[in-house]
């Protein structure tokens, strides 16, 4: 309940601010934070089952060769 009334709280305060430059700057506060949320949203964890069938698949891809060499890979940077 704590949060809700501290939400109240900054609608009330928000709803007395008059200056154009601090509303903007409270905007972009909001679309700061927006992305941080949606952040953790693509982040959550997976499940053990999903975790070994990765891991077998790219085992499997190895297996077949399907990789490159750190020494490889730092020679393709290099032309970057």
């Amino acid at each position: 309940m704590y949060t809700e009334a501290r939400k109240i709280h900054l609608i009330e305060a928000l709803l007395k601010v008059s200056n154009e430059a601090t509303l903007i700057e409270l905007e972009t506060v909001l679309k700061k934070a927006k992305p941080k949320k949606e952040k953790q949203e693509k982040t959550k964890r997976i499940s053990i089952k999903q975790y070994n069938k990765e891991i077998d698949e790219a085992l499997a891809e190895a297996k077949a060769g399907n990789y490159i060499t750190q020494k490889e890979m730092e020679k393709l940077a290099a032309k970057w």
